[in-house]
């Protein structure tokens, strides 16, 4: 891996998602359309609210993003899963940061509430994880709570989000 930096702008994320960041067979974000954000603001090993780490993002929303015109038609949002993919998204960036080897995948999400919802108008949306607990061992397990904010109101709460890291064969 490349020098382990605290912020990443688009070309960065792009570049893992093509597995250039963290080496090949290790965690990769998604290609667009389904990477959802375009910069990682902070990545910190020991901050956030636990102590354990965090991470936060940002998404720039335009009016011709592509599930505005699909969900729902008339009264375009942004679908909840997609905001709760990128916190996944997020956690997994962050085990692949620490070194962790291998392969990112969602593996579940304890309780996510919506408040509020991203429509056309939103400007900006941030996202923030902080890690409960990061397992190292034959198990690579991240287990954090995330965020979700629409021009700085809280729109959802994620708790008990879980992504794995695995060694592919």
């Amino acid at each position: 891996m490349a020098v382990r930096k605290s912020s990443y702008d688009y070309d960065d994320i792009l570049a893992c998602a093509r597995g250039e960041l963290f080496g090949p067979g290790n965690a990769q974000l998604p290609a667009p359309p389904m990477l959802m954000f375009d910069r990682i603001t902070e990545v910190d090993e020991a901050g956030g609210e636990f102590g354990k780490g965090c991470i936060r993002a940002e998404f720039d929303i335009k009016p011709d993003l592509w599930f505005f015109a699909c969900h729902f038609i008339g009264n375009p949002v942004m679908p909840g899963c997609l905001g709760l993919d990128a916190l996944w998204q997020m956690t997994g960036f962050f085990l692949g940061w620490l070194g962790v080897p291998g392969k990112g995948m969602a593996l579940s999400t304890g309780e996510v509430k919506f408040k509020g919802m991203v429509t056309p108008r939103t400007r900006l949306v941030q996202y923030g994880v902080d890690l409960k607990r990061v397992m190292r061992g034959r198990l690579v397990l991240g287990i954090a709570d995330g965020w979700m904010k629409a021009d700085g109101e809280p729109v959802y709460l994620a708790r008990d989000l879980r992504v794995g890291l695995a060694q592919q064969s």
